[in-house]
């Protein structure tokens, strides 16, 4: 593999990883399973890749489940005049997945994740949820206080 290809790769990875959080969480939506790291071994065993190829999905998705009322209840506040009851499941764990990002991993640049949210609506939804989603996480973005397009170097 040449260097110039490394970047390509690399974001192709995490885009991988992405869809799969985002796949994860849409399926724990569904059913509530009582016990989630059962379902992520099950879930994860069904992937074309192996289980350590996996390791950011899985570090995205707990991150995600442990901060979910946080993050349910950024998403009541920006989405006015929408119930998280009336939101697309696939939509849902887009946004859960972006703003778990967004509010918890500084050493992802906000625009990242809200672009790879964008993508990953364009490819997994209606057509009018990339609109949608980022309308949402538009109005997320202008209550960081931190850069909106480097990582946090403060950690």
């Amino acid at each position: 593999m040449t260097d110039e290809n490394e970047p390509q790769n690399k974001s192709s990875a995490r885009r991988e990883n992405r869809v799969a959080a985002m796949q994860f969480l849409y399926m724990w939506d569904c059913n509530r399973p009582t016990d989630a790291a059962e379902l992520l071994t099950s879930f994860l065993s069904t992937k074309d890749e192996p289980r350590e190829y996996y390791a950011f999905a899985e570090t995205l998705i707990a991150g995600a489940l442990e901060h979910i009322p946080a993050i349910d209840e950024v998403i009541e506040q920006s989405a006015k005049n929408w119930k998280i009851s009336r939101i697309a499941k696939v939509d849902l764990a887009i946004l859960r997945l972006a703003i778990f990002e967004l509010l918890f991993r500084d050493d992802i640049p906000p625009i990242v994740s809200i672009n790879e949210a964008i993508d990953i609506a364009k490819l997994y939804s209606g057509a009018e949820s990339k609109r949608f989603v980022n309308g949402i996480l538009d109005n997320v973005k202008g209550t960081l206080t931190r850069p909106l397009r480097t990582p946090n170097q403060n950690k």
